[in-house]
């Protein structure tokens, strides 16, 4: 059975990271839990985590909004009858609209199918949305990580995650991604519910960093 958190095991995942942890321990006692940010499996969430791509979620939210309020309900086969100025008249950039058709297109040819991602291991799911253009490792890390759920995923290209994370734990800015590999890999198997907690520090204490990331 595939490890996934839900609404019934997350505070007592969280509870488990803060006996371990007492800086993420602190998180809780200083902020309360953090949300269970989960998402839908859907063609609509794929584009949202897209359009969040290296800019910030505010900037990837009403562009997702204009996209709705155009479409009235997000599938594949609605987007791709959309064209390039329509699309820029929605906020997407050049490359995410060749992004979001690849995806889109991929859906209504039946090369990938999402419900079926839910049944596979987390490599599974890497090694076929990896294929797909503009498709990268911390997009994947988010589908993971919010919309199938799984408890142990940290996404290294999150810059908010990464900045929280030195924070926490009081590491240099050029700390290298292997000192910080390190530190985390004590979270496991709850990297993700971890992340959680970063991000909610993130949000709940704001650094000066813009929260961007990496696709």
């Amino acid at each position: 059975m595939i490890p996934t958190f839900t609404k019934r095991n997350f505070k007592k995942i969280c509870d488990q990271l803060a006996l371990a942890d007492k800086d993420l321990a602190m998180i809780i006692r200083t902020h309360d839990y953090p949300p269970m940010w989960t998402r839908p499996n859907t063609f609509e969430t794929l584009v949202h985590i897209i359009l969040e791509q290296q800019v910030s979620l505010a900037s990837a939210l009403a562009a997702l909004n204009k996209l709705r309020a155009r479409l009235q309900e997000v599938t594949p086969q609605r987007f791709l009858k959309l064209t390039d100025e329509e699309l820029k008249g929605c906020y997407f950039s050049r490359q995410k609209t060749v992004y979001s058709r690849g995806l889109a297109t991929a859906l209504v040819d039946g090369s990938l199918e999402l419900t079926a991602l839910g049944a596979l291991p987390d490599d599974e799911v890497r090694a076929k949305l990896i294929t797909l253009k503009g498709i990268g490792h911390w997009t994947i890390d988010v589908y993971l990580m919010f919309v199938l759920q799984r408890t142990d995923i940290f996404p290294m290209g999150d810059l908010a995650a990464l900045n929280a994370l030195r924070r926490v734990k009081n590491l240099s800015r050029d700390a290298s991604k292997e000192r910080l590999s390190k530190v985390v890999a004590k979270w496991q198997p709850y990297r993700t519910v971890a992340t959680m907690l970063l991000w909610h520090l993130y949000l709940s204490a704001p650094m000066r960093a813009t929260p961007t990331s990496k696709g």
